[in-house]
């Protein structure tokens, strides 16, 4: 008997925001003040390059250092600039359970599709705590919810179980997971319909082998075309192009994640270097020297060149 390859994917459930998001900076001016046009204009080029979703005010977006009003304004100027061509994620997510309704209350009346909603840091709650929380934040809208599960910042993890019984509520949809345990992972997909996107760029297609929605990416800020094709492969059946592109980016994802600077910090590095709407960051965070921006301008051409 001879066996026959797939051909295709195996068949997963629609994502609910997309399959390519990217965690969009928030660009401010060279005053630090909010650039609500350069959004416009990054928000735009980051669909026309491929993004069919946007993750507004999260890690990347600096959003312990925006104001409420800010956040609200932000999403807004998005909103007006790629209309519905993508579906756009508030994130609201804070240590204070009340301030998350509130910014929950907001992104909706601001024109978001759903709300990225990450565990309550700083003061670590227990797991009954953690879940009440996320509840709390589901019940306060009609907007779906991504769970942003990312314990090395926050100090505490979302649990499988916890997110097994959160799935039983109608307005949790979604996970980010940076949890880096993906035999947890698969625990939680195998019993509760929630769509994993990986926050990891490193896992883009591990976690949509195993039946993930997608990513929301930081890198894909510079680059989101290049993180597109890999899900693009693997979703043709091309499964070892789809191996291919994922090793291609590694060199980027490296300077960009791995190299001790934040995120939002070498995004804005490389895309001031590609003369595209950043400006500086808000301190406490310092912006990138011009070592470390020319350093990632001659990563991102070499990844661009092959």
């Amino acid at each position: 008997m001879t066996h026959t390859p797939r051909t295709t994917a195996p068949a997963t459930p629609a994502p609910p925001f997309g399959r390519a998001l990217c965690a969009m900076v928030t660009p401010f001016t060279g005053a630090g003040a909010l650039d609500l046009d350069g959004a416009a204009l990054l928000a735009d080029r980051l669909v026309r390059g491929g993004c069919d979703g946007l993750v507004l005010s999260g890690t990347t977006g600096e959003s312990p250092t925006t104001t409420d009003a800010e956040k609200s304004a932000l999403v807004r100027a998005v909103r007006e600039a790629v209309g519905d061509r993508v579906s756009i994620l508030a994130g609201v997510g804070t240590a204070d359970t009340r301030h998350t309704v509130e910014l929950a209350r907001e992104a909706e009346k601001a024109g978001a599709d759903g709300l990225l909603v990450v565990t309550p840091y700083y003061s670590r709650p227990p797991q009954d705590a953690v879940e009440a929380h996320f509840r709390e934040v589901a019940d306060a809208t009609g907007l779906p919810l991504a769970l942003y599960d990312i314990p090395g910042r926050t100090g505490t993890r979302i649990e499988p179980d916890t997110l097994i019984r959160l799935a039983g509520h109608p307005r949790i949809v979604a996970v980010k997971d940076c949890a880096y345990d993906l035999l947890a992972t698969q625990k939680v997909m195998a019993q509760a319909e929630l769509a994993y996107y990986t926050g990891c760029d490193e896992y883009v297609l591990a976690l949509r082998a195993i039946g993930g929605a997608g990513y929301i990416s930081t890198v894909a800020n510079a680059a989101p075309g290049v993180f597109r094709a890999i899900l693009d492969a693997f979703d043709s059946g091309d499964t070892a192009e789809a191996a291919r592109r994922q090793r291609q980016v590694i060199p980027l994802v490296e300077s960009m994640m791995s190299a001790g600077l934040p995120g939002a910090v070498t995004a804005k590095a490389l895309l001031g270097r590609l003369g595209l709407p950043a400006g500086p960051v808000r301190a406490p965070l310092r912006s990138a020297g011009p070592e470390v921006a020319d350093g990632l301008l001659a990563v991102y051409e070499e990844l661009v060149a092959g």
